[in-house]
């Protein structure tokens, strides 16, 4: 097992999940699972959120497994710890390339969102848990970030399936718990003024992760490339963030802003 790439994976699984929030699945989500729109639905929201929480980590786990299966191949294929650490810091810098859009294109990636028609049709389990398993699995619905695809290299580097399982749980985890963001909503200007908020953070926090797969790249070419090539990847990679930083994304779709909807027929009778 390569420890210090099972790091790097933790690291980069934490970033792609919350940067995947900033999506219209990830908004929706914060819109129509909250305690004001499940109270409109006579539901509990700790519940929901609770089924929510737990369909993320078991598509965390689905997306382990998959993960667990190519750190199986990498394992027989005896892949060394320098050249392991070396197509981590490849990879991590092409997926923070792609993601600033300096090749002329970018994310989101295959732009699919969950049916919300669930919300009146189902009991709150059956969504809670369905939404949960679909955003915890990473690639059901729109993909905001090629964080997410690293995560699947970084944990196959690992060479160790139980680390690739664990990677796929953390990442699930943390895109579940994004729903408790959402707790505090309980009226409808608490509604609006969070999604002003959680709007303008929009951008920040694609820097962000940006920024985090980059440390990641010069992390992993300092512990294991020549001197000179670790050195290239941090001018680059320093470079790479100050282009970044002084040019945001210019539609909102790529910088995952979304107006907020209005809110479904049973939170406005809840209000009501």
């Amino acid at each position: 097992m390569n420890e210090i790439v099972v790091a790097l994976g933790i690291v980069i699984a934490v970033a792609a999940a919350a940067r995947s929030t900033w999506s219209p699945c990830g908004q929706s989500m914060l819109s129509q699972i909250t305690p004001l729109a499940e109270a409109g639905r006579r539901q509990r929201f700790a519940r929901t959120a609770g089924w929510f929480i737990a369909g993320a980590v078991l598509g965390g786990l689905t997306l382990g497994g998959v993960i667990a299966g190519l750190a199986a191949v990498a394992s027989a294929a005896e892949i060394s710890q320098p050249s392991a650490l070396g197509l981590a810091a490849a990879c991590a810098f092409v997926s923070a390339t792609v993601d600033a859009r300096l090749l002329g294109f970018g994310p989101p990636f295959f732009r699919r969102q969950v049916n919300e028609d669930w919300l009146l049709r189902y009991r709150s389990w059956v969504y809670g848990s369905g939404f949960g398993w679909q955003i915890g699995v990473g690639v059901a619905t729109y993909v905001m970030t090629a964080a997410v695809p690293l995560v699947v290299v970084l944990g196959a580097l690992s060479a160790s399936p139980w680390a690739g399982l664990g990677i796929g749980v953390v990442f699930g985890l943390a895109r579940g718990l994004a729903v408790l963001l959402g707790a505090p909503v309980r009226t409808l200007p608490a509604l609006y003024s969070f999604h002003r908020r959680f709007d303008a953070a929009a951008e920040p926090v694609r820097q962000a992760v940006i920024g985090v797969q980059l440390a990641v790249a010069i992390g992993a070419a300092w512990s294991a490339t020549p001197t000179f090539v670790a050195a290239a990847v941090t001018v680059g990679g320093i470079g790479l963030f100050a282009w970044v930083r002084y040019h945001p994304a210019r539609d909102a779709d790529a910088a995952g802003v979304n107006r907020v909807e209005a809110p479904t027929a049973p939170a406005r009778q809840a209000v009501a």
